[in-house]
């Protein structure tokens, strides 16, 4: 079977599609095998023979978001090596973690759903190398390597910093209603942000730019493939 096996059957992503809609409307809890089944206009027996038991689809629904995520950035990163520079990086870790249903009620704080996904130690800890401040985090080792981050502060503190600047702007940009009035593009004054706090005062040159990039998107690759696992191990292996 395929790792997506929505890509196989068409039941199987009206399921997905079904399971993803009802969570978000009534959360992980009240949401029941057989109505996701009714939703989807399928038996219930059929989505036993995908998912072994809600818990299973419900992981697995969540794990497609991230490899969406990872997805998208390495489509950028490939597209525009430029991608990598700090002041670009962040704000699209950001931004399209934004555009990911389920990762937005994780990261306000649904705690059924929180439950499920950390049930397991390897699962908690592939969830939390996918947020976008872990993420920056991996890569923050790779731009240093290669000059595109400042060298007059240690690296730790920069570390810290990027965590906490990235989580602030998250929880900010998830609740608008809380940000101060008056600014146009949150985005741009993240963006501005990392480049005096990360990068250098000389822009790097174009090798080193391209080295970071293909250095990137290889740790990119080692988080897809270990999501890829979790999908594959979350659903049922022969029909």
């Amino acid at each position: 079977m395929s790792q997506l096996i929505e890509h196989q059957s068409r039941k199987a992503a009206r399921i997905l599609d079904s399971a993803r809609e009802l969570v978000l409307d009534h959360g992980v809890r009240k949401v029941t095998v057989s109505e996701i089944a009714r939703t989807a206009g399928v038996g219930k027996g059929t989505v036993y023979l995908y998912w072994p038991a809600k818990e299973d689809l419900i992981l697995g629904l969540f794990a497609r978001e991230l490899l969406t995520l990872v997805d998208e950035i390495i489509a950028r990163v490939t597209a525009d090596p430029a991608v990598v520079l700090p002041h670009r990086l962040a704000p699209l870790l950001i931004r399209t973690a934004e555009k990911l249903p389920l990762a937005g009620r994780l990261y306000g704080g649904d705690p059924d759903l929180l439950r499920l996904l950390t049930q397991q130690a390897g699962d908690r800890e592939l969830f939390a190398r996918t947020r976008p401040s872990a993420l920056c985090n991996a890569v923050m080792p790779i731009l240093h390597r290669h000059g595109l981050i400042r060298h007059d502060r240690p690296w730790p503190d920069q570390a810290y910093t990027v965590h906490a600047v990235l989580t602030g702007f998250g929880t900010a940009m998830s609740d608008p209603a809380t940000a101060p009035l008056g600014v146009d593009d949150p985005y741009e004054v993240l963006a501005d942000t990392v480049a005096q706090l990360l990068e250098p005062p000389v822009a790097p040159g174009g090798p080193a730019i391209t080295a970071a990039a293909a250095d990137t998107i290889g740790v990119l690759r080692d988080t897809r493939d270990a999501v890829l696992e979790l999908i594959e191990r979350s659903q049922v292996t022969g029909e």
